[in-house]
């Protein structure tokens, strides 16, 4: 008597509340590279733990807050005069 020995099959993977999930945000571009570059970055956290999604946020943040000083920082749009 010959038996074939039973199919493996792969356990089905189990729904892991805590695991990263992709929130699949969109993103509209804005036409600025730069801006365009840090809002991108976003999507880092889709892939991280809770944890991990601080540091994502706080860089993007600062690049963003550069993005716009940068702009009062150009001759062509002085910063307004304080009152």
């Amino acid at each position: 008597m010959s038996e074939s020995a039973p199919e493996s099959v792969p356990p089905a993977p189990e729904s892991d509340p805590a695991a990263p999930a992709p929130l699949a945000v969109p993103r509209t571009p804005t036409g600025d590279a730069g801006v365009d570059a840090r809002l991108a970055r976003l999507a880092d956290a889709d892939h991280l733990p809770t944890e991990g999604h601080l540091g994502v946020y706080e860089d993007v943040h600062r690049g963003l807050r550069d993005a716009l000083d940068a702009l009062d920082a150009r001759p062509e749009h002085p910063a307004p005069a304080p009152r």
